[in-house]
């Protein structure tokens, strides 16, 4: 979702990761909330719809919606939340959440956009409202059996 108006955007992450991109001169925000680290070589992302699903293409995606519309990349300020590990994750050095905060970062690095916060990885799921027309994040961690 890209918007210069006034959006309040509520989500719930596991191991899924939330990008926000916000722009204060033109008071631009954008946020995605993907599923999967990457597409692989499988295909781009677009045969099937869904290159939100992957954060590799949903960062590229709302990246190129911002630039579109008048952005410049030196301005641009990014949050990345989620990347929890939900399960069992003993013995599994590369989880999901793991992967996918991994992504995320690796992305953002090399579109050399700044990661102004960063709320990552752990045990317990996370719930952000993102306010699209101030760049503003709250967050809050769910809690889990066994305690977060």
């Amino acid at each position: 979702m890209v918007s210069s108006e006034p959006v309040l955007v509520t989500t719930l992450l596991g191991s899924c990761v939330a990008v926000t991109i916000f722009n204060y001169r033109l008071r631009l925000g954008a946020i995605c909330h993907a599923q999967l680290p990457g597409n692989g070589d499988r295909f781009d992302g677009t045969q099937d719809g869904h290159r939100g699903k992957y954060v590799d293409t949903a960062i590229r995606e709302m990246l190129e919606r911002l630039l579109h519309r008048g952005a410049l990349r030196g301005e641009l300020e990014a949050k990345v939340f989620g990347g929890a590990d939900m399960f069992d994750a003993r013995g599994r050095l590369r989880t999901v959440g793991r992967q996918n905060s991994e992504m995320a970062l690796r992305v953002l690095e090399h579109e050399a956009v700044r990661v102004a916060k960063q709320d990552l990885g752990g045990e317990c799921g996370r719930k952000i409202i993102f306010h699209s027309h101030t760049g503003e994040v709250l967050l809050k961690r769910m809690r889990k059996s066994g305690g977060c």
